[in-house]
């Protein structure tokens, strides 16, 4: 899914970028040939996937012009076929992925697009399968649809977004559309310009090219009528609107007569295939209820499958349904081609491992915030979200206070006397001073508010911070919208006192200083970094960072900011944070319009700059002589020394061997470039009991449903000790401790907790909550684990230990961390390893998430490292059918959202049932039409289900729940389309995931476990994909997912039974958390303590209105 928040976080982008590195032309097409010789792609496959079938899905296609042959494609490669029907022939093989393939005009050859250069291109092959060549060549592209011209000199198929002409004796390629006239419709004014053009049909004079032009980019609920069939002229330029259905029309095709044109639309939510008489504009419908289009996806194999019109005009061949047919122009009568195809490929292993669960000791996984002191000695920051110094270098890290507040963003007093910090606790937040030796904190506020990013001045005088109201901010759940909390910059006395204010913040970085003690400097989203007077005054914009630029992105995109800037000290240079990287680039002073600098590459920037990390960094800062920098990751602190960098370099460079171009003959090819200066490394090391009960306790009488296979005790006892099961079985057959606490249930249902393993709770940033409203009432609703895949920030990693270490209540915390993007900038095996530790050396995740980082080859360079370093990964799935085939292919070992194609077929069902992926459809969120949790909040009353209301802020469910943007018909949902496709999957023996999306904290893990069950799978079937299936897929199924003797207790008690009624998993009496059992609707604990659940802070500053207002 995209986030986006420009400054301070990392951003979500939501676009495939393909990047090609093109080899010569390639071997024919041997089906006995798939590996290297075939391709440039650097993983080698070794997993056979091996069937026969006679279905395919979204399969394109082509008629030979003597309407002898089919070829089609199937799992990414060419297949012909007689066209009476028969056993098909594969043409093409190897890791490439090959489609969308058209005959040229004398039939002497075929058009397609293969990524098996590493990226996309489009190729050229002979019908038996021979001469496979390039016919572009080029790095960050993609291709859809290509088709000849009449008279075969020319390719035009959709690069980008655009539709281009490329000749087949080679060449760049001239683009057509991009900067053409709006289309004309006869309207005045015309409907928008089209930004997405594919599709193309030339027509039989070559004048005219019809397309399908979309009007803004792929997105979510889609409303329909975004997409009509244009005509563009190659003698004018012209563009002309052919459509304006409300239906959307796409896809056309051009007879050879040149007398009708045919063309995709929608009616009642159905795809069907129109026809229209050119002459006189007439339409009718020739055929209902083809293959679903893609129109509310990517389309990244365009909307619809290529179909091609016989010779005489006088029938279609076409592909729905997982079959190939003929249609009748005159009758509309469709009779089925059969084919079968033999599907002889080599996949990536996949790349998933088993790990262990330390149940005992926390080591903290990462420190927030650290800075050194003054004179370099000692180092202050947070864990576990409490204050913390040690010693510079290997000193025993020991706490400042015994508070049990919040303790956030440790700053030291210019003489390292004090250490000034803020805290955050149900009541609110404050500033407060500590002696750094020890001793009792002083507050230094006289206003409670909520306060953020304190420095103090340079002369110690004045304490500056960001200070929002404590009630919003407690209340403001979305993360990614800065603007929900209104923030003012504002400077209170060192010693204490009431604060003044100094200007309004939007979304701004941390204040700071340089030498000039009369100005402020911080950077804002907007304006980047800026300066101003102590009032707020003579404001000065002085410097721009911006770092990825999506190549081919189009003439309105824009590079990617900095997410945060910090001027030296001296005044002299600045620090810069950008797409995971920290940069040092000068400080020019302009007189002029605000400057902005590039750090995407070396190679024409405007200023020097020096890139400080391979692997990133976080809590960035300088030392105060300007001399270094510092930052962190995970527990790490780095202190990187610049002067010695550079002198390092400056040496490095005097004695470093002839470049490559002047390497002698013969040489080994140089190695990966490794930094001659490495900065000082910390590791920060913080040890902690677990929390973990003692004793023995029973449930007895219950019906077990333990997940182990599908075993279900009618009648049975579970037994735990501490936080482990220890026994289950038949009532009164299980071994009992003496001692052992008897709790009876009899009459209920015992099963496994849920497991979300796509699970987005985002708690506060920065300034981190005591409890989470979101871990709660996922804890209440019974998810007793998470895996939250994407979190833009390093928070969860604090939140995620503090729950181990009992500080906060709720499901165990998983996380890939923040997700690897396209601005990670992966153009090297090696910089995939280095990307990767950052996640297996650092964050310690066990898992990542490869978020649409690149093409398929730099796709590839990061499972490789994930398998090096033994980290399990799964991606986004990005709206894009085809790159998921891919990354099926290419062992990734789970797909986050919807498949957006469907039906799927035996073809794509048996790649993703033998690859072993995990799919985890999101449904509630879904791809391919609107979104299953709007049918939800239209069907079911939030605010009526008292449960919900205790757990959930009521601004929360105010936002979300009482005023939806959309509407939709129930007939336009589609969830329950791909919940079938769930079905099949796990009936063919793959795996299917459970993820909430966070959409609704708790219920809505239900909400998408219903909709998955919707499709027609049994409620086993359902419940083994929130239970067991997420631990596997997690790589936890030892301890996790199922009652068994030795896995952790995490268990529901149900008050009736899920296998009767899907819909049951929601009738939770007890919910089970490492051998903690609460009540499921207060949450209050059973057992071993009885405890009720304290007040929250929602319960008392964001509760349900009593009812009154309006009648």
């Amino acid at each position: 899914m995209v986030h986006a928040r420009p400054v301070r976080s990392a951003v979500v982008l939501l676009m495939l970028l393909t990047s090609a590195s093109l080899a010569g032309a390639q071997g024919a097409g041997d089906s006995t040939r798939r590996t290297a010789p075939e391709s440039d792609l650097p993983l080698i496959p070794t997993r056979a996937l091996k069937f026969t079938t006679d279905e395919g899905t979204w399969m394109s296609l082509d008629l030979s012009p003597d309407g002898r042959t089919i070829v089609f494609d199937l799992l990414g490669d060419l297949y012909t076929v007689p066209a009476a029907g028969g056993a098909s022939t594969r043409i093409t093989s190897g890791s490439g992925f090959d489609g969308q393939p058209r005959f040229a005009p004398d039939g002497k050859s075929i058009v397609f697009v293969s990524d098996r250069s590493g990226g996309e291109n489009l190729w050229l092959v002979d019908p038996d399968g021979k001469r496979v060549r390039p016919l572009t060549r080029g790095n960050a592209q993609a291709f859809i649809s290509p088709d000849f011209t009449p008279d075969g000199q020319y390719v035009v198929a959709t690069k980008g977004a655009d539709l281009w002409l490329y000749h087949v004796g080679g060449g760049s390629g001239l683009r057509l559309t991009g900067n053409t006239p709006p289309p004309i419709a006869g309207a005045p004014g015309g409907p928008p310009a089209p930004t997405n053009f594919m599709g193309a049909s030339v027509s039989p004079d070559g004048r005219f090219i019809y397309s399908g032009a979309r009007t803004g980019a792929a997105g979510y609920n889609q409303m329909m009528g975004t997409t009509q069939v244009v005509m563009y002229d190659r003698q004018t330029g012209r563009l002309a609107t052919r459509t304006l259905n409300l239906g959307t029309a796409f896809r056309p095709a051009i007879s050879p007569d040149g007398k009708h044109l045919a063309y995709a639309s929608r009616q009642m939510s159905v795809t069907g295939l129109k026809l229209r008489e050119l002459s006189s504009g007439d339409e009718r419908w020739l055929a209902h209820d083809i293959q679903r289009d893609d129109i509310e996806s990517r389309g990244s194999r365009d909307l619809l499958p290529g179909y091609a019109w016989t010779a005489d005009s006088k029938a279609i061949v076409l592909a729905h349904h997982g079959k190939i047919w003929s249609l009748d122009v005159a009758s509309g009568k469709q009779t089925a081609i059969p084919f079968t195809a033999e599907v002889d490929q080599l996949i990536g292993d996949l790349v998933k491992f088993e790990y262990p669960i330390n149940d005992t000791v926390l080591t903290v996984r990462q420190i927030r915030g650290a800075r050194p002191s003054p004179d370099g000695k000692r180092l202050a920051f947070s864990a576990l979200d409490r204050l913390w110094t040690m010693d510079l270098p290997s000193g025993t890290p020991r706490r400042l206070t015994t508070s049990t507040d919040g303790e956030h963003q440790p700053v030291w007093s210019p003489d390292g006397k004090y250490i000034a910090y803020v805290s955050w606790n149900e009541d609110g937040g404050d500033i407060w001073r500590i002696p750094a030796a020890g001793g009792r904190p002083e507050k230094l506020t006289a206003q409670t508010a909520y306060y953020d990013d304190i420095m103090y001045s340079p002369n110690g005088s004045r304490i500056v911070a960001a200070r929002a109201p404590r009630t919003q901010r407690a209340i403001v759940n979305d993360e990614i919208n800065p603007n929900l909390v209104i923030t003012d910059l504002v400077w209170l006395p060192a010693t204490g006192g009431a604060s003044t204010y100094i200007t309004s913040l939007t979304n701004a970085g941390r204040p700071h200083f340089s030498s000039d003690t009369t100005r402020i400097w911080v950077y804002e989203s907007v304006d980047g970094l800026v300066s101003m007077r102590w009032d707020g005054t003579d404001r000065k914009a002085h410097l721009k960072v911006t770092g990825f630029q999506a190549p081919n992105a189009g003439p309105n995109a824009q590079p990617r900011q900095a997410s945060e800037l910090q001027v030296s000290p001296d005044g002299n240079r600045v620090l810069a944070q950008v797409d995971n990287r920290l940069f040092v680039v000068p400080l020019p002073v302009t007189g002029g319009a605000t400057p902005t600098l590039s750090v995407q590459s070396a190679n024409g920037s405007a200023l020097p700059f020096r890139r400080l990390s391979r692997i990133g960094g976080d809590f960035i800062g300088w030392n105060g002589d300007s001399k270094a920098v510092f930052y962190s990751l995970g527990r790490a602190f780095f202190q990187y020394d610049l002067a010695l960098a550079d002198s390092l370099a400056a040496d490095s460079t005097a004695k470093a061997p002839p470049s490559r171009g002047e390497a002698r003959p013969g040489a080994a090819p140089p190695g990966p470039n490794k930094p001659v200066y490495e900065p000082k490394r910390t590791d920060v090391t913080i040890s902690a009991a677990k929390d973990r009960p003692v004793g023995s306790v029973v449930l007895r009488g219950a019906r077990i449903i333990t997940m182990k296979g599908d075993e279900v005790i009618a009648r049975g006892d579970v037994v735990v000790t501490n936080n482990r099961i220890v026994g289950v079985g038949a009532q009164g057959g299980v071994a009992v401790p003496t001692g052992a606490k008897v709790i009876d249930v009899s009459g209920k249902t015992i099963m496994p907790g849920l497991m979300d393993i796509h699970a987005h709770m985002w708690p506060q940033w920065g300034v981190h909550t005591p409890q989470p409203y979101m871990y709660t009432a996922n804890l209440a609703y019974g998810v007793t684990t998470t895996r939250d895949p994407q979190t833009s920030t390093s928070d969860v990693i604090s939140y995620g230990d503090a729950v181990d270490a009992g500080q906060i209540i709720g499901p165990r915390i998983y996380t890939t961390g923040p997700g690897i993007f396209v601005q990670d900038d992966v153009n090297s095996a090696d910089d995939a390893k280095d990307v990767m530790r950052r996640y297996s050396e650092f964050y310690l995740t066990e898992t990542i998430k490869q978020y649409m980082a690149g093409d398929r080859r730099q796709r590839q360079w990061i499972a490789m490292a994930a398998r090096e370093q033994q980290i399990t990964p799964t991606l986004e799935g990005g709206l894009d059918f085809k790159k998921n085939m891919t990354e099926a292919m290419d062992g990734y070992a789970g797909i986050e959202h919807t498949l957006p194609i469907a039906p799927m077929f035996k073809d794509a069902i048996g790649l993703f049932a033998q690859s072993g992926t995990t799919w985890t459809p999101t449904l509630l969120v879904q791809y391919g039409g609107p979104w299953a949790e709007n049918w939800w909040y239209e069907h079911y009353d939030i605010l009526a289900d008292p449960k919900l209301t205790h757990f959930t802020p009521f601004s929360e469910l105010e936002r979300r729940g009482l005023r939806r943007p959309q509407w939709f018909r129930d007939s336009e949902y589609s969830y329950k389309l791909f919940a079938e496709q769930a079905k099949k999957l796990v009936e063919a023996g793959g795996r299917v995931g459970l993820g909430g999306h966070g959409q609704l904290q708790g219920l809505g893990v239900h909400w998408e476990l219903w909709s998955i069950a919707s499709g027609g799978m049994k409620p086993m079937d359902a419940l083994r994909v929130g239970t067991i299936f997420g631990a596997e897929a997690i790589g936890l199924q030892k301890h996790l997912g199922s009652i068994e003797v030795g896995k952790l207790a995490d268990i529901l008690v149900l008050d009736s039974n899920p296998l009767d009624d899907i819909r049951n998993t929601n009738t939770i009496h007890y919910v089970m958390k490492n051998g903690r059992l609460y009540e499921g609707n207060t949450l209050a604990e059973v057992w071993p303590r009885a405890k009720p659940l304290p007040k929250q802070w929602w319960m008392t500053h964001d509760a349900l209105p009593v009812s009154g207002g309006q009648k």
